[in-house]
């Protein structure tokens, strides 16, 4: 078995092939050939904790994604959140990987929405906002400036000093004009993608700001309790593109509360992968796009299986025997 760490996952997946890998994933939830079981919490409540176990299978990539959250580890100065990703020969059933987790949710996070933003955002956005600076951001940002001939990206978050480390780190990684936005409705007037990244629980920017023809992320709410995205937004846009719509339904706050208050109604709801597969027609260039991402197993396999493949090729990892 072939164990990956995170540089090494970083080294072996660059952002278009991880986006080409989101691509696979979602368009394999419409035609038939993944398999994505609902995601299993054990909970540890001595911790207030949980442990996600997220099994799928994509084609012939197999395997699972185990995700801990316990809060308590800030206090013990330990990171909050661990995770691995564990992938299975489909043919014999033997543990082919084992491989960090925390960098390639970031990573395939960021090139699902690439994805999403090269199937439904106009070819010619230029401007890009991003609302949030955390870890998320930074590949949102790298899969954006991907996917589209982005020149100029604004930041905005309520910390400022967050905005400056973000801009500090990403500006060398970067062609495009990293610009630190004093608000949220100064980034994303004008801008052609929006991308929400945070967990706010209100709206992070005014839905009557966005510009015609725009196109927006949502990446960063993953609970029903969660809504960085408002209803204005949703309603402008009419259709609301999601990854799973039974994710969306027990995870994605700022669809639901659109559904419960009567913007949109559950048949709005179109998986990415339809569009994904060819199933969809284009957008005009008037329409406001939407894509609420809560993420999905197959995801995490699909990205997985491409890390695999290319490490192989490129010698990297350690190989063990169990």
């Amino acid at each position: 078995m072939l164990i990956l760490t995170a540089d090494e996952i970083r080294r072996a997946l660059p952002m278009r092939a991880a986006i080409d890998s989101q691509k696979k994933a979602y368009a394999s939830l419409v035609t038939g050939n993944s398999v994505l079981p609902l995601r299993t919490p054990v909970t540890i409540p001595a911790q207030n904790a949980v442990t996600l176990f997220m099994p799928a299978r994509v084609e012939n990539d197999l395997g699972a994604k185990i995700v801990s959250v316990f809060p308590k580890n800030v206090d013990r100065k330990l990171p909050m959140i661990h995770g691995v990703v564990i992938l299975i020969d489909s043919e014999t059933g033997a543990p082919l990987a084992l491989m960090d987790a925390t960098y390639l949710t970031a990573l395939r996070t960021g090139a699902g929405a690439g994805a999403v933003t090269e199937l439904l955002a106009r070819p010619d956005s230029f401007i890009a906002a991003i609302i949030g600076s955390g870890t998320q951001a930074k590949t949102q940002l790298l899969a954006m400036c991907e996917a589209r001939p982005i020149t100029e990206a604004r930041i905005y978050s309520r910390d400022t000093h967050h905005v400056s480390r973000f801009i500090e780190e990403m500006q060398p990684q970067v062609k495009v004009k990293l610009i630190a936005a004093s608000s949220s409705r100064e980034a994303i007037i004008n801008a052609d993608i929006v991308c929400a990244a945070t967990t706010s629980s209100t709206p992070v920017f005014d839905g009557r700001d966005l510009k015609a023809g725009s196109h927006v992320n949502g990446v960063g709410a993953y609970t029903l309790q969660m809504k960085e995205i408002d209803n204005e937004t949703i309603r402008r846009a009419k259709k609301v593109f999601v990854d799973s719509r039974q994710t969306a339904f027990a995870e994605a706050g700022d669809v639901m509360d659109a559904i419960q208050n009567n913007v949109i109604t559950e048949n709005d709801l179109i998986e990415i992968g339809v569009v994904a597969a060819g199933q969809y027609a284009s957008r005009a260039d008037s329409d406001i796009t939407f894509f609420k991402s809560c993420g999905v197993a197959v995801q995490d396999v699909a990205a997985g299986g491409e890390v695999l493949r290319r490490a192989r090729e490129m010698k990297l990892g350690i190989e063990v025997e169990l």
